[in-house]
């Protein structure tokens, strides 16, 4: 049973690898591709990421652009720093004392990312529903409400974390 676990836990340690390049490549490309729209071919907002139009927002107004695409960006990274703090946990994750304070503070501040990054998300969504009344057409999902859910459950999470932490610092203080 100990191996199985273990070779669970370094399963999952791979893929929150994985997720984690793929997010920050994503970001990356974004970042990119926002650049080369604004400083090298206006028609890039066209297709700025995996079919992302935002031609029309760039169209409507400049400003919308910025604002659309500085939102975009901020979501991914902090998705992608999320990725990063499990990674973390995962590094130094010890199955015979997993309770420490570390794993308890990294939980902690997951929370506290998904938590800001749905209210980002929810900004931008009311800024895309703006800009739809206007007639400004996109097709861009943010994603807040599952977010928010996850923040939720992090925080329950964390603070299990942080009772155990304390629960067994005093085990083995009492032994």
């Amino acid at each position: 049973m100990q191996k199985q676990q273990k070779n669970i836990l370094t399963f999952m340690k791979v893929l929150f690898w994985i997720i984690f390049i793929g997010l920050c490549i994503k970001t990356g490309a974004i970042i990119i591709s926002v650049f080369v729209s604004l400083f090298v071919n206006d028609n890039a907002s066209r297709d700025l990421y995996e079919g992302l139009d935002l031609s029309a927002v760039k169209a409507f107004s400049d400003l919308q652009y910025y604002q659309m695409v500085t939102l975009l960006i901020t979501v991914n990274a902090l998705k992608a720093y999320m990725a990063f703090l499990v990674v973390k946990i995962f590094q130094r994750f010890n199955l015979a004392s997993p309770f420490n304070e570390m794993a308890s503070k990294h939980l902690s501040l997951i929370s506290f990312t998904a938590v800001s990054t749905a209210v980002i998300s929810f900004i931008a969504n009311a800024q895309a529903r703006w800009l739809m009344k206007r007639g400004v057409v996109i097709d861009l999902h943010w994603g807040y409400e599952e977010l928010l859910f996850f923040a939720g459950v992090m925080y329950i999470i964390a603070h299990v974390f942080q009772k155990g932490t304390e629960l067994q610092s005093e085990n083995e203080l009492t032994v």
